[in-house]
């Protein structure tokens, strides 16, 4: 999957919004911070080569690395990883939705029923 298909995929989890928490900056970089209640779940910056995701602890997150799934993301906790582009979709959608169901799961209770109904 590449940067339009991660995109578009993030846009149709529920409650999922684009932002660019650190602005267009003069050097011309730019991310696409996709959040859910506020909280990231997924980022790509215009120099990375992939998306980086949250796992559910730095076990799985070295797990993945060490199986070639995916990379250390660069400048996030141990806990991330960076999914290069080309990624299986598959797993690209699989580890995408799970980095949204760990967020989401952790926002209060109050900003989670807020958001729209997610199965």
């Amino acid at each position: 999957m590449q940067r339009d298909d991660i995109n578009a995929f993030c846009a149709g989890l529920p409650g999922a919004e684009l932002s660019d928490p650190w602005g267009d900056k003069d050097d011309g970089y730019s991310h696409d911070a996709w959040k859910i209640g506020g909280k990231m779940f997924a980022s790509m910056g215009s120099k990375q080569v992939g998306v980086s995701v949250k796992t559910d602890s730095t076990e799985t997150a070295q797990m993945l690395i060490d199986v070639g799934v995916g990379l250390k993301a660069p400048y996030f906790h141990r806990s991330w990883v960076l999914l290069p582009f080309g990624t299986d979709k598959d797993e690209m959608t699989f580890r995408i939705t799970k980095s949204y169901e760990i967020v989401r799961s952790k926002l209060t209770k109050k900003v989670q029923a807020s958001l729209p109904q997610y199965p």
